[in-house]
């Protein structure tokens, strides 16, 4: 008979005695469970005891958490935590060093215990642990165990990090500070430093004053990873801590101490993997190193303030030459309609382009950004302007239109002005490989921008569909996590406006569950049906017939014929028609190719008439529309040529001439149908199974069985 539901089966131990096997029944008060456990070994005073998880983290188990205790728990019998904490803190005011170390080395696993954490904070054991570290008189084990169990105990929320006295800080301050001490001791300092900085503003500025940046570096720049992390972690908490300008102070001494050098090349390409807690402050770090353009990102451009010439000197850098010689001599209001001519062809929407830039975000980021670009990439620049300005009206890459969005777009996904996470850990190592690393990434996204605009032949109207596409493209390599801005503009330039495109129907395809084995296989064996449908509609095509336009020698074309297939599929029948005319019947085409005598089809620059023409610009039209049927005309081999009126009945007349020849129909409009047909089939067979999950591999077979006495002999006659 099975348990009831409330009782586990649980194993208790407890030093030199045999573990008991019990059936705790949940229901019943823990202190009549202790008293059992107490009886079963003789023990008296049964409140004196407690019970604890023996494994992980040594909790006292109480009324709240009993319910964590699964079948199979091993516990153990301890003393209870009131008795426990008056030990341990009697141990620690005694005056043998090593009973003091020994109690704290029983204080350290048992502080993160909110239970007991409690009796130690009630019985004054902040305040003892505190003198032992105020002291300082031993700087090994002891001082290290008592800023471990000190910070444990705090971590609670007990008591406030704002109620330490400022004694207090400046000794963990000097423990930062010093050279000569036991290796464990510096990590465990930073850390209760950060903590203080992180939760009381004005011991903050006490830790921010006492704690010079260059100790900081020393730390960084040891190989030890759990100091660099502690550091590290310090580090971020003064600069999260600073106001804005102090904090752009801070980070720009630390950029000159080569502080963002050392982390790329020692803490990101170190051989050692990072750890969870590095990637957390290099994140934070990355965060406030952005943060700092958020001031620029936020103020808007004013029309009359001097940041104007701001402007004029981007226009003077991609039209110095025409602008100035064709404005020497010229009248202001002459100059003035030159100047704004030269605005449009920069891609400034208004007749004004400060007006542009009146818009938060990006405001005055954005002009930033194209100074950088037309300064630090002036080949670039000038070749991206005056390719786009040789371009028609409507076809032309807006560069200022262009920078301010991407400006924006930036500003987005690397989110710049945004709250840092408390636990995120995506940060980009290229930021620490690179100098105005912002601004580069800038300079390579605008090159982007026009190199997909040219990719979708985009016109004005197609303004935001290119940045949605850019957008994906930047956001899919900033996932890859480049280590450096050279590795990010190879991904970024190979990612294609056709690989995206093929990116989004694979992920479709996978959404939709269209990529599972199973389907495929589906997809697999529907496939010689559809591709037998489409040849059906492609011959049935031909038999509806074409009308084609003849390419004289003189390049006229005014001249029209007509072919299709017979209904029996076996003669090609054509003939010369008058424009305009119905189409004629069958009996009515005086020409017949035979099925049978076709040889080959050709297309393309294969075909007689269009290698007999050259390689004129004019017959370069003809290619991707011309094909030709080689045929046996006695002995001799003759040829009939086609031009297809458009792209479409060329795909149908070359894949109906292939199905009839025997051959595959590989077009790219059989491809398109094919696919178009599987999705539909597929998806009319899996209508039964909506909402059912489809598994990856089928359900194993199972073994036969041992004997097959079950099945009916029909060799035996019935009586």
């Amino acid at each position: 008979m099975a348990p009831p539901r409330n009782v586990v089966k649980i194993a208790i131990k407890m030093r030199d005695a045999i573990p008991q096997l019990i059936q705790l029944d949940q229901a019943k008060p823990l202190a009549a469970v202790l008293k059992e456990v107490c009886d079963a070994w003789s023990l008296t005073h049964s409140e004196r005891y407690a019970l604890q998880f023996a494994d992980g983290h040594r909790r006292y188990i109480t009324e709240n958490n009993r319910a964590e205790i699964k079948n199979g728990s091993i516990l153990c019998l301890s003393t209870a935590p009131d008795l426990e904490a008056e030990q341990l803190l009697g141990g620690l005011q005694s005056n043998s060093p090593e009973g003091r170390r020994e109690a704290l080395r029983r204080l350290v696993p048992l502080a993160s215990d909110m239970i007991f954490a409690r009796e130690v904070i009630s019985r004054n054991g902040l305040q003892i642990l505190g003198t032992i570290i105020e002291d300082g008189d031993d700087l090994g084990e002891v001082l290290a165990l008592s800023l471990r169990a000190f910070s444990e105990l705090m971590e609670h929320g007990v008591v406030s990090w704002e109620t330490l006295s400022i004694p207090f800080v400046r000794k963990v301050v000097c423990y930062v500070n010093m050279n000569l001490m036991d290796a464990s001791v510096p990590p465990l300092a930073l850390g209760l430093l950060e903590s203080v900085t992180l939760s009381s503003p004005a011991l903050g500025q006490l830790v921010k004053s006492e704690v010079p940046l260059d100790r900081l570096l020393v730390h960084l720049q040891v190989m030890n990873q759990q100091l660099q992390t502690k550091a590290m972690a310090l580090l971020t908490a003064l600069l999260q801590g600073a106001s804005p300008v102090e904090r752009k102070h801070m980070l720009d001494y630390l950029w000159q101490r080569n502080l963002r050098q050392f982390i790329y090349k020692n803490i990101i390409h170190s051989a050692a993997p990072m750890g969870d807690e590095m990637a957390h402050h290099l994140y934070v770090l990355q965060a406030l190193m952005l943060g700092l353009l958020e001031p620029r990102m936020r103020t808007p451009l004013d029309p009359y303030s001097q940041q104007r010439e701001q402007l004029q000197v981007l226009r003077q850098a991609a039209f110095e030459v025409e602008g100035e010689s064709s404005g020497a001599g010229l009248s202001a209001d002459r100059r003035r309609s030159l100047c704004a001519r030269e605005f449009r062809k920069l891609g400034f929407s208004n007749s004004n382009p400060a007006q542009d830039l009146e818009r938060v975000p990006p405001g005055l980021l954005a002009l930033d950004n194209m100074l950088y670009f037309s300064r630090n990439a002036p080949s670039a620049y000038s070749r991206f302007v005056l390719e786009n300005s040789s371009r028609e009206d409507k076809h032309e890459c807006p560069f200022a239109r262009g920078s301010i969005q991407l400006t924006v777009l930036l500003c987005e996904l690397l989110r710049v002005g945004e709250p840092c996470s408390e636990t995120a850990q995506d940060f980009s190592p290229m930021f620490f490989g690179q100098d105005q690393s912002f601004h580069e990434l800038f300079c390579v996204g605008i090159q982007l921008l026009n190199k997909t605009w040219k990719e979708m032949r985009a016109t004005q109207e197609d303004f935001d569909k290119v940045m949605q596409v850019v957008r994906e493209q930047l956001a899919r390599t900033l996932a890859l996590k480049p280590t450096s801005l050279e590795l990010f503009r190879t991904k970024v330039n190979a990612l294609t406006y056709g690989e995206v495109l093929r990116l989004r129907q694979t992920e479709r395809l996978h959404q939709e569950g269209t990529l599972a084995p199973p389907i495929l296989e589906l997809r697999e064996k529907l496939k010689p049906e559809l591709m037998g449908l489409i040849r059906q509609q492609r011959l049935l095509r031909l038999c509806e017939g074409t009308l084609f336009r003849k390419i004289s020698s003189r390049r006229r074309q005014d001249k029209l014929w007509f072919c299709c297939l017979s209904p029996n599929h076996k003669l090609l029948q054509y003939g010369d028609m008058e424009e305009g005319a119905s189409p004629p019947t069958l009996e009515s085409l005086p020409e017949q190719l035979p099925v049978a005598d076709m040889r080959a089809l050709l297309t393309g620059k294969d075909c007689p008439h269009v290698r007999e023409k050259g390689s004129g610009k004019q017959n370069k039209d003809l290619y991707e529309l011309a094909f030709s049927i080689s045929y046996d005309r006695g002995e001799e081999e003759a040829y009939l040529n086609f031009i297809a009126p458009s792209k479409r009945e060329f795909y149908l007349w070359t894949d109906g001439l292939s199905a009839l020849l025997g051959s595959p129909m590989g077009s790219e409009q059989t491809r398109l149908d094919l696919e178009q047909l599987l999705t539909m089939e597929t998806k009319l067979r899996l209508l039964e199974l909506e909402n059912v999950p489809i598994p990856e591999r089928p359900p194993p077979v199972p073994p036969p069985p041992t004997n097959f006495n079950f099945c009916y002999d029909c060799s035996i006659a019935e009586p």
